[in-house]
């Protein structure tokens, strides 16, 4: 050791007017050997060799103007059937896979198995062979706003006690009225017609899906059961016609079929896993709306049912004991009518003190949140059911 240090000294010394060979070459392999490192690293990343987890993720894309109309499209036909996915979001939804499980269903088609609940993907198409789906025409339409869709809209305050001081509880703004028109999200809307949701007004031309629009005036006007008379009226199509109909009681048997299917009682059948509703003539299902039911603490009714009354923008009584513990107190407020009233635009009373099947002040809570035990839709579907039923008609909560 002592001899190096003497070596060294000298070494040390000379290095002071000439450069070190050793330590130049020392640096240059350095400097290989890190470009070497480098160029290793960049092989493995290109032949997908490194971890996944010293790569960088991929960014989530953004559903493309395509795709969007394509899971549109088959929200409108459902929609139009009668099988609502609820509100129109341009995605393959909860809701979309369960309409058009049902729809298929309806159609003694055998049903395509939805993926698990809880792991649905909006970018996860479904099968959609067999379905007409060209014949709802564009998927979007212009639409000009009118004044009589601002009628509606004006200040909503946020506590209980302030909005019992109204007369009216109105949409919160325009975007609000026109979404729930054209059954839409509203984001979906926004979407569609960038910078303009936020300014509309009278003269606007918006692009909304292409459904049969909630109009709100009419509501009052609406007649329960309205609908199952037209349709009673009307030859019934899906009694097939049997080849032993050439004798000669073929057409007094093939009107008894018609006149069995078209008088076979109404029933509402609730399925509280699924968040479905289903309505039924017969053993025929013929449409069906998404929900949301009780919770745990406030449980929907299990049972059978009829339905007592219906009524046409209803005031509601907000008893907050009567909604948390099912007793009435003095402590109420009386919440006026309107399409933001807490049970919507329509209330189906059921033989059951206090539950009722009913519209909604928030479409997007609709199969997401938990009611007060009773079943809760959104408006333009609400509407739509009451004119398929009647006071009498049996509801089965399962």
């Amino acid at each position: 050791m002592f001899a190096l240090e003497s070596n060294n000294r000298e070494g040390a010394q000379g290095s002071r007017h000439f450069p070190n060979n050793c330590a130049i070459l020392g640096r240059r392999s350095h400097r290989v050997r890190v470009l070497f490192r480098f160029a290793i690293i960049a092989i493995l990343i290109l032949s997908g060799i490194l971890p996944a987890t010293a790569r960088k993720k991929p960014r989530t894309q953004t559903p493309n103007k395509a795709n969007i109309e394509a899971a549109a499209r088959l929200q409108i036909f459902l929609d139009r059937a009668n099988f609502s996915p609820g509100k129109l979001d341009g995605t393959y939804n909860e809701f979309t896979w369960k309409a058009l499980a049902l729809y298929r269903q309806s159609r003694g088609e055998q049903p395509q198995v939805p993926p698990q609940q809880g792991k649905i993907k909006s970018n996860v198409t479904p099968d959609v062979t067999g379905l007409d789906l060209d014949s709802i025409g564009p998927v979007l339409v212009p639409y000009t706003v009118t004044d009589a869709d601002l009628a509606s809209v004006g200040p909503l305050p946020s506590s209980v006690a302030a909005q019992a001081k109204l007369k009216f509880l109105p949409y919160r703004d325009a975007a609000d009225a026109i979404a729930e028109k054209f059954h839409s999200d509203v984001h979906l809307l926004e979407r569609l017609n960038p910078s303009k949701m936020k300014t509309i007004k009278p003269g606007d031309q918006l692009m909304v899906p292409n459904v049969g629009a909630f109009d709100l005036a009419s509501v009052k006007g609406i007649k329960p059961g309205s609908e199952r008379s037209e349709r009673n009226a009307q030859p019934v199509n899906d009694v097939e016609y049997q080849p032993e109909a050439q004798s000669e009681n073929a057409d007094e048997n093939r009107q008894m079929k018609k006149d069995e299917a078209a008088s076979a009682p109404i029933v509402i059948k609730i399925d509280s896993k699924t968040n479905m509703l289903g309505v039924f003539q017969g053993e025929k299902l013929i449409a069906a709306y998404p929900v949301t039911i009780g919770s745990a603490h406030t449980a929907s009714p299990v049972g059978e049912w009829k339905v007592s009354r219906i009524t046409k923008m209803p005031t509601f009584r907000y008893d907050k004991e009567m909604l948390q513990h099912g007793r009435r107190s003095g402590n109420f407020h009386l919440l006026p009518p309107g399409p933001r009233n807490p049970v919507g635009v329509m209330w189906i009373a059921l033989n059951k003190k206090g539950i009722g099947i009913h519209g909604t002040n928030d479409p997007s809570s609709i199969g997401r949140a938990a009611s007060h035990g009773c079943i809760r839709l959104a408006n333009w579907d609400v509407v739509r059911l009451a004119t398929k039923i009647k006071p009498g008609d049996n509801v089965s909560i399962h």
